[in-house]
C-alpha cells in the first residue's frame, strides 16, 4: 500500500492533523495500533480549554512546593522512587515556569488557546457530532472565601486576552448548580470554553469522518517504522504502508520514534486517573466543575460523573495507585453527591508533556520526511484540531496561521 503521508497515532492530535492534510489534497494512511481515541484522548476532563492562557507551571512559591513535598495534596502526588529519575527534568520545568520564562510560554501557545474552539467547532459541525458538545463554560470552584478572594484579585491579570467570565458568589453559584453543597464558597464561570461528553466518542467521530472521505486506517506497530531511500515504511495488518512523509503524533509514545532516530527530546509523562461515578437519585451536575483547591475536574459524561485527577509522577510502567483519586473522591462527595463507583477499576493514563509547556509540532532537523507533533500535555483535547492544522500548513508550504518557531524540535538541540 502507498499513500502521501502516513500519520502515526489515532488520538485526537493524529486524527486532527490527518484531516487537515487530507483537505489539503493528501492520500493519508492513519495508523495506529488500537482504535481511535482509545489511547490518551479517552481519559481526559472534555474540556475544550479556551480560557486556559496561561500554561500549567512548576508553583515557585516557597509554601506551595513545601505542600506538595508532603506528598499529601490530592492535586499532585509522586513516588519516592521514582523522583531521583524525573528531578533533572523537573528542574528544568521549575527553571522554565519563572515568571519571564512563563510568559514566553504563554505568548507562544495563547494562538493555538485562542483557535481552539473555532477549529473544533468546523469539525463537529463536518463530522455530525455537535450531541456530543455543550457550551456551558466550566466553573472554577472554591471552598474556602479566602481562596476566591485571591482568585479575584488575579482577574485584572487576565483581562487582556478578552476571556468571558462571571464571579460568582454562594447564592450565585447555588443557583448555577442547586445541588453543590455547604462546602463551596464560590467561584469562576468561564464562558468561553465547551465541553465534550464522551472524548473518545469525539475522536472516533473525527476519524470516521476522516475515512468517510476517503482517508485509511489500518492497524499496525509504528515502532516498525523504517527509512527506505526516500520512502518511509511501516508494518500494518494488511501489509507494509510506504510513504514519502511520516507524521509522529503518538503521544507519551513518541520517544519510542524519535529516540530510535538520535532526537533528545525531553519528553515526560505526568499521569493521571480518571473514575465514573453515579449521580445520586434527583440530583444534577450541569457544568463541569475545576476544584481549585484540590486540584481535580468533576465532568458530566455519557458514562455518568467523570472524575479525573490532577498529576502523578511516576514510572508510566508503575501499576495504578488508587491514593490520589481517593484523596479527590474525598473532596469531591463534599461538594456534589456522588453515588456508587461505576468502573470495575480507575483508567490510568499518560500525559505527554514538555518542560517549557508546548508541544513540539513540525520537520524534525534531521531527517527528510520526518515530522512531529505530539507533547501537548493537559491541553491535547484542547489544540488538537488547531495544532493539526498548523502542522499541515508546514507539511504543505501554506502560510501558517501562527509563528511555527516556538513549537520546533531544533529548540532543544
Amino acid at each position: 500500500m502507498r499513500a502521501d503521508i502516513i500519520v502515526l497515532g489515532a488520538g485526537i492530535i493524529g486524527v486532527s492533523t490527518a484531516l487537515h492534510l487530507q483537505a489539503r489534497g493528501r492520500s493519508v494512511c492513519l495508523i495506529d495500533r488500537g482504535e481511535p481515541g482509545e489511547g490518551t484522548s479517552y481519559g481526559n476532563a472534555g474540556l475544550i480549554e479556551r480560557s486556559s492562557v496561561i500554561p500549567y507551571s512548576f508553583p515557585r512559591q516557597f509554601s506551595a512546593v513545601a505542600k506538595y513535598a508532603l506528598n499529601r495534596s490530592s492535586a499532585m502526588r509522586y513516588d519516592p522512587l521514582y523522583l531521583p529519575k524525573i528531578a533533572p527534568w523537573l528542574f528544568r520545568y521549575w527553571r522554565e515556569s519563572s515568571p519571564e520564562r512563563l510568559a514566553i510560554a504563554a505568548r507562544a501557545m495563547l494562538p493555538l488557546v485562542e483557535a481552539s474552539v473555532r477549529e473544533h467547532d468546523i469539525f463537529v459541525q463536518q463530522a455530525g457530532c455537535g450531541d456530543l458538545i455543550r457550551g456551558r463554560g466550566w466553573v472554577e470552584t472554591y471552598r474556602s472565601q479566602s481562596g476566591l478572594d485571591n482568585a479575584i484579585a488575579e482577574l485584572p491579570d487576565i483581562e487582556p486576552y478578552g476571556l468571558r467570565f462571571e464571579v460568582l458568589d454562594k447564592a450565585k453559584i447555588h443557583a448555577l448548580e442547586p445541588d453543590f453543597g455547604d462546602a463551596v464558597q464560590g467561584g469562576i464561570h468561564w464562558l468561553d470554553p465547551k465541553s465534550v461528553i464522551d472524548p473518545a466518542g469525539l475522536v472516533k467521530a473525527y476519524a470516521g469522518l476522516f475515512e468517510g472521505r476517503g482517508g485509511r486506517f489500518a492497524k499496525g506497530d509504528a515502532a516498525t517504522l523504517r527509512q527506505d531511500g526516500r520512502d518511509w515504511t511501516v508494518e500494518t495488518s494488511d501489509g507494509p504502508v510506504s510513504a514519502s512523509d511520516v507524521v509522529v503524533a503518538l503521544g507519551p509514545q513518541s520517544p519510542m520514534i524519535f529516540k530510535g532516530f538520535g532526537y533528545r527530546i525531553p519528553l515526560a509523562i505526568k499521569r493521571g486517573y480518571h473514575m465514573h461515578y453515579a449521580a445520586e437519585e434527583g440530583t444534577e451536575l450541569r457544568h463541569s466543575l475545576v476544584d481549585a483547591e484540590a486540584g481535580y475536574v468533576l465532568s458530566p459524561m455519557a458514562q455518568g460523573i467523570r472524575l479525573t485527577t490532577g498529576i502523578e509522577f511516576a514510572s508510566p510502567a508503575a501499576p495504578a495507585n488508587t491514593i490520589q483519586l481517593d484523596r479527590a473522591e474525598h473532596f469531591a462527595r463534599r461538594i456534589i453527591p456522588l453515588g456508587a463507583r461505576l468502573d470495575p477499576k480507575p483508567w490510568l493514563g499518560l500525559r505527554p508533556c514538555l518542560p517549557d509547556m508546548r508541544p513540539v509540532i513540525g520537520a524534525a532537523p534531521g531527517h527528510d520526511g520526518l515530522w512531529f507533533n505530539f507533547g501537548h500535555a493537559h491541553h491535547g483535547l484542547t489544540i488538537g484540531p488547531a495544532s493539526g492544522r498548523l502542522l499541515a500548513e508546514l507539511m504543505t508550504d501554506e502560510e501558517p496561521f501562527v509563528d511555527p518557531k516556538p513549537y520546533a524540535a531544533s529548540r532543544f538541540r
